[in-house]
């Protein structure tokens, strides 16, 4: 998995389609540079490997900051972050943002998974019967977070694959999008980019993910 810095982002997804090679600055290195604290992991389309990169992330920010890092799942796909870490059924997100009693309840949601750096707020149990949240509910969420932690990563589902990515980015501090080698189309990622900006979501880089190497690394640094 590589990452790009912004300024190499705007680079890859320009109008010449030039590829460009990824850069191997740390994406966390980056982040650590800038004033953000809570960062939105998204991709234009599901199945670009979105969960492994905020995981990756995460990591990565635990590892060099001091402070909590939290990783959030926001993804209500089947087989989102909290499916994958078996805690479907564990309350999180959801239960927090219809919560009168956020800040005790944040202490229960938010989990220490043995073998990881940092904690997973699942994405817990929507509930009809509690009513619906408003986007002041899901602001107050995310300021409360951000007040708890160093680091606030959140895993959302794609930006054509519903409406909340968008939402999410026009609050958070900065996006990372995610790009799937031999996947992601120009056209799609380019478009996905600019519904990103017309959100005024802040792009801190991209994330080029299932590169693969036709001949020896060593072989690409001499081209």
């Amino acid at each position: 998995m590589n990452m790009l810095r912004s300024e190499e982002t705007t680079l890859l997804l320009g109008q010449n389609k030039k590829v460009f090679n990824p850069s191997e600055v740390n994406l966390a290195a980056t982040v650590l540079d800038q004033a953000c604290r809570v960062i939105l992991v998204t991709a234009p389309t599901a199945g670009s490997g979105t969960t492994v990169s905020a995981i990756s992330l995460a990591k990565q920010l635990a590892q060099a900051a001091r402070g909590r890092v939290l990783l959030v799942d926001a993804d209500p796909s089947a087989n989102g972050l909290s499916t994958q870490l078996g805690l479907a059924g564990d309350p999180g997100l959801f239960e927090l943002l219809l919560s009168d009693a956020r800040e005790e309840l944040l202490e229960e949601c938010a989990l220490q998974l043995p073998d990881m750096p940092f904690e997973v707020l699942p994405l817990g149990q929507p509930s009809p019967s509690a009513g619906r949240f408003t986007v002041e509910d899901m602001q107050q969420v995310l300021a409360l977070l951000g007040s708890h932690y160093r680091f606030v990563v959140i895993d959302s589902e794609a930006v054509y694959a519903g409406n909340s990515a968008l939402g999410l980015a026009s609050m958070v501090d900065g996006v990372v999008l995610v790009i799937r080698a031999e996947m992601t189309r120009w056209e799609t990622a380019q478009a996905a980019l600019e519904r990103l900006r017309q959100a005024d979501a802040r792009l801190l880089g991209a994330v080029f993910n299932g590169r693969r190497y036709y001949m020896p690394q060593w072989l690409y640094n001499l081209l």
